[in-house]
């Protein structure tokens, strides 16, 4: 995962402005290759993973063995569904190569918006999506079903983030790549 997912993750992070003390959330950890990447770019600042994948968080604390002891970063195990975090705490909330795997999507859109402080950013980075022109989208596309994921549309992703209060919803596509890239802000109401 590290390794396999690395360029698609700084593509999609070139999309968004990471301030240097921001509290950063990455939601689906995995092998904790983006937790690290964040906490080299906000410096004076803390980065959380969660997965819920025991295995996964594990993965990612040992990755993750300096920030941590620095106290920059901190893994834990949970669920999008009910995260483990008060309202309002996050600057930036990332997810990459997870959302499609997320139990309730337009459920779970609205819990990232809870924890998301206002004017925080929710980015979802993916190299599958439908619609994408290339082999591995289409194959997702039709094995889809048969295995839980929810592959969406370019258009799909804007409606997700618009249905969950979203706003200033941005889609960006390689579609040659098939990596897609969607933002939104929680409004500062």
């Amino acid at each position: 995962m590290n390794a396999s997912h690395s360029k698609l993750t700084d593509w999609g992070l070139e999309h968004v402005s990471i301030g240097n003390r921001y509290t950063i959330l990455d939601v689906g950890c995995g092998g904790g290759r983006t937790v690290s990447k964040l906490a080299a770019i906000a410096t004076q600042g803390k980065v959380y993973g969660i997965d819920y994948s025991e295995e996964s968080v594990a993965a990612t604390k040992k990755t993750n063995g300096r920030w941590t002891a620095l106290g920059r970063a901190e893994v834990c195990h949970g669920s999008v569904s009910q995260l483990p975090f008060p309202d309002n705490k996050f600057d930036l909330v990332t997810a990459v190569e997870t959302h499609f795997w997320w139990p309730d999507l337009p459920a779970d859109m609205r819990e990232v918006f809870r924890v998301l402080r206002p004017d925080g950013k929710l980015i979802l980075i993916a190299e599958i999506y439908k619609g994408a022109n290339t082999t591995v989208s289409r194959l997702a596309e039709k094995y889809a079903s048969g295995t839980g994921m929810k592959l969406l549309s370019v258009e799909e992703h804007r409606e997700l983030f618009a249905n969950a209060s979203y706003a200033d919803v941005q889609v960006m596509e390689e579609r040659n790549k098939g990596w897609i890239c969607g933002i939104g802000r929680k409004p500062n109401s």
